[in-house]
């Protein structure tokens, strides 16, 4: 793959994962990202495996992994006046200083946009938070599944309204890995735009905001019929029995999504064993088809529920409609489209624990990023001083005694 950020040098003050998983996102396409660790206890995901909150085998400690490969790490007391001295000489040298701490917090360490312009006025300052920068909860701080999920709208959206709960998100990590994606993207647009006219912004992304795009054509048709979208209710009547899911003899689900019913149903017939279907006048044209989905779904049940899905697999193979098998988490890193286009990569933690991640989504050059696993903690800290910064060994020596660095 084509190392895009190369020559980058992004420096994090973040943890846990929405900010984190931008960084490394970008350190897989080449950057160089020296990540700030809070001196004694280093990024609380690393406490997270004993803390009872996920359970994790023994091994690599895979969340950590996926927010943070291909880092460096320096752990670092922010608190002191070395240690804030440390991290500004490093400012210096970097193309982006990337956080996610409450403006109170920023103020408190000294870290603010105009605090750290002042060490390198070309820096690209980059804020990842829970509401925004501005307005009356900009300090107040968030997670995946508040502001992203909850906040954002998805979850109503998915709930249907004779439901007595709402859905949980699907998984850890979920909207803070959407929304690294888009942190990623906006500090390459902000490096590009440097470069193309000296000029430094800022960039700015918060949970709320990248839910809130990846809900934006649901907010648009709510807000044109003044009508909050729901989940679809158990009884919602549907109009086209080639667009929804159907369970197999084995209790898997086929999903089918064919939006031109007209032109697939002979053929969708055929390939489920029911050929006489396509002659059938309550099927005869979209119209027709509509006005008797229920019917045509009640067919396509009993036709899918006499195979398996590996049988469906093969029946359907040369269908021309569109289709897929609802996977699950291990199905779909082992999926041949997955696996040929290398969507996840196999890894090895810095004590040789083999595991297995998804790449970044975007390849350059026809080819996955390679992968780069995630440091230790204070892994590279005295080389980072000593090559970076130029420090000696003794003044590092001196900055331990203090309990500055680890």
């Amino acid at each position: 793959m084509t190392d895009v950020m190369k020559g980058v040098r992004i420096l994090e003050v973040a943890e846990h994962t929405f900010v984190p998983a931008a960084s490394a996102i970008l350190a897989e396409y080449g950057a160089e990202v020296i990540k700030i660790e809070h001196v004694e206890r280093g990024d609380a995901m690393r406490g997270l495996a004993s803390s009872g909150t996920v359970p994790l085998s023994d091994g690599a400690h895979v969340l950590l992994e996926h927010s943070n490969r291909g880092k460096k790490s320096l752990g670092l007391d922010l608190t002191a006046e070395a240690g804030l001295d440390i991290l500004y000489r490093l400012a210096k040298t970097s193309d982006v200083f990337l956080h996610n701490k409450l403006p109170r917090v920023r103020k408190k360490l000294r870290i603010g946009l105009d605090d750290i312009r002042a060490q390198n006025p070309d820096i690209i300052y980059v804020s990842g938070g829970g509401q925004g920068e501005r307005g009356p909860d900009a300090d107040k701080g968030s997670y995946d599944s508040l502001a992203y999920w909850a906040r954002a709208s998805v979850a109503s959206s998915l709930t249907p309204p004779d439901s007595e709960q709402m859905p949980a998100p699907p998984g850890p990590a979920f909207g803070d890995s959407i929304g690294a994606m888009t942190i990623a993207g906006g500090i390459m647009g902000a490096l590009f735009h440097r470069e193309r006219t000296g000029e430094a912004t800022t960039v700015d992304v918060s949970l709320l905001s990248a839910g809130m795009w990846s809900m934006g054509a649901t907010i648009a048709i709510s807000l044109q019929h003044q009508m909050p979208w729901r989940g679809r209710p158990k009884n919602m009547p549907n109009r086209n029995p080639l667009a929804g899911n159907y369970r197999t003899k084995d209790g898997r689900f086929i999903s089918l999504t064919c939006l031109q019913a007209g032109k697939y149903w002979a053929e969708a017939a055929a390939a489920v064993g029911r050929p006489e279907l396509a002659d059938d006048e309550r099927f005869c044209d979209a119209g027709a088809i509509a006005e008797n989905c229920a019917a045509g779904v009640e067919m396509l049940a009993e036709a899918f529920a006499e195979r398996t899905l590996d049988e469906w697999r093969e029946a359907l193979e040369n269908f021309s409609g569109q289709w897929a098998v609802v996977q699950d988490n291990i199905e779909v890193a082992d999926d041949p489209q997955a696996m040929a286009n290398g969507y996840v990569q196999h890894y090895e933690s810095g004590e040789g624990h083999p595991f297995r991640l998804v790449s970044p989504p975007v390849q350059y050059g026809g080819k996955p990023a390679a992968p780069r696993r995630a440091p230790a903690f204070n892994e590279h800290g005295d080389d980072i001083l000593q090559e970076v910064l130029g420090i000696d060994y003794e003044r590092i020596i001196d900055l331990k005694l203090q309990n500055v660095i680890p």
